[in-house]
């Protein structure tokens, strides 16, 4: 295995345990400022139960995503220093803000928040949670504004052999990034719906207060239901601007090899990348892709035969995660349509509350597939057509990278435990009556 794969698993496996904390941080926060609101505005206790519980799981997935989230900047320096000192002029401001701004606000008044129970007004204490969640789509909205400018890049020359900033609103108001944002951040909202409606669910088939995990259960169904339905409308305007920016991964997603118009998607194929075709080819729509790419049936998709073979992405990896991702997708509107449709009285449908609690994990896979789909679609380019991530990677030894490799594993993979063991720890205490 090369040593640029290697750097590549290791930051993939970074990123991909990073992420699990920072999808659920998007949306749970603004749940809970939308539950200690209604504390403020009715002076229900009840509500103020909900904050601190639900608070107690923010705090700790917070930490978590803290902590996971620095070694990634490390590795800039380490894996992927030639990387860093291309593009260094342009993900520099962008990071920068992030860190002195978005996370700066959110880690001060999370802690504000958690510690001022009783100590300032119930006005502001709610003031905090609601900067806390603004701050955490303000971080979201900056690193994907950076990450943006990997698959579209914008605003920048190449001199003196490096991309040098010259237009900084052309990052912030690219098209390709704001596509990103709204899908990513509207996904993360259903993670979040679906971790409380599951866990709501699990709570009340226990017997465990269900009065009040009623009241969570009936907010993040329809949290759930409203975000599923934008999740899955705006990836439609995503794949419009993923077709403008990267034709070849748009060809790889569902594997189009003939550049060809009216061009299909088909609800059961298998890719076969030596052969370039398709093995199995089953329930054709024709016009399907070329809808979703140019909204138009008799829209042209250029196909994968007329792009170098050595620029193509990995076919497969491309095609199954975003298949994947999909489907997930469009089973989780009928889920939390049955979390709608149950709301005013869950007790009484313990079989749904069975299925909606056992499904707390598919959101979170749907997020890391389209990740590695994201992510894998863009190869073999780190910056696309600008710079590949062959030219990327800092010139190592595999005896330097697999140690590092095999620890961050064994390192996040007992953080993950020591995590979900506090969290379940707190979900079995419940609310306190």
């Amino acid at each position: 295995m090369s040593i640029v794969m290697l750097s590549r698993l290791q930051f993939a496996a970074a990123t991909l345990f990073h992420f699990l904390f920072v999808s659920l941080s998007l949306g749970l926060p603004v749940l809970i400022a939308i539950l200690e609101t209604r504390y403020v505005r009715t002076g229900n206790p009840d509500y103020k139960k909900h904050a601190q519980f639900w608070g107690k799981i923010l705090i700790l997935n917070f930490a978590m995503g803290v902590v996971t989230g620095l070694t990634l900047e490390f590795q800039f320096g380490t894996n992927w220093s030639r990387f860093s000192r291309y593009v260094g002029d342009v993900f520099g401001p962008l990071l920068a803000i992030e860190a002195t701004t978005s996370f700066f606000l959110e880690s001060t008044f999370i802690a504000v928040w958690a510690f001022g129970w009783n100590k300032i007004s119930p006005k502001l204490h709610a003031l905090c949670i609601w900067l806390v969640a603004l701050a955490g789509l303000g971080s979201a909205v900056w690193i994907l504004m950076a990450n943006a400018f990997m698959h579209a890049p914008v605003g920048y020359v190449i001199r003196n052999g490096r991309a040098e900033l010259t237009d900084f609103w052309a990052l912030v108001f690219s098209n390709f990034a704001w596509h990103q944002i709204f899908h990513t951040v509207a996904a993360g909202f259903v993670i979040s719906g679906f971790f409380m409606m599951g866990i709501s669910a699990a709570q009340i088939l226990r017997n465990r207060n269900p009065r009040l995990f009623a009241q969570s259960f009936k907010l993040s169904a329809v949290f759930s239901f409203i975000f599923s339905i934008i999740v899955v409308a705006q990836g439609h305007t995503n794949g419009e601007a993923v077709a403008q920016a990267q034709p070849t991964k748009l060809a790889a997603m569902e594997p189009t090899w003939e550049t060809t118009s009216w061009a299909p998607i088909y609800l059961f194929c298998i890719p076969d990348t030596k052969q370039e075709r398709n093995l199995y080819q089953i329930g054709k729509l024709p016009g399907a892709l070329s809808v979703l790419a140019f909204r138009s049936p008799s829209a042209t998709v250029k196909g994968l035969k007329d792009f170098p073979t050595q620029d193509r992405p990995p076919v497969l990896w491309t095609f199954a995660t975003f298949r994947i991702m999909i489907v997930l997708g469009l089973v989780f509107i009928l889920m939390s349509f049955l979390g709608w449709a149950i709301r005013n009285n869950p007790q009484k449908h313990r079989r749904i509350l069975r299925i909606l609690a056992w499904s707390i994990p598919l959101p979170f896979l749907a997020a890391e597939m389209g990740w590695i789909m994201t992510e894998v679609g863009r190869q073999p380019w780190v910056v696309y057509n600008v710079l590949r991530t062959s030219d990327a990677a800092s010139t190592l030894s595999k005896s330097q990278v697999w140690p590092t490799l095999i620890a961050f594993i064994i390192v996040y993979g007992f953080l993950g435990i020591v995590a979900f063991y506090l969290m379940a720890r707190e979900v079995r205490k419940g609310i306190k009556e």
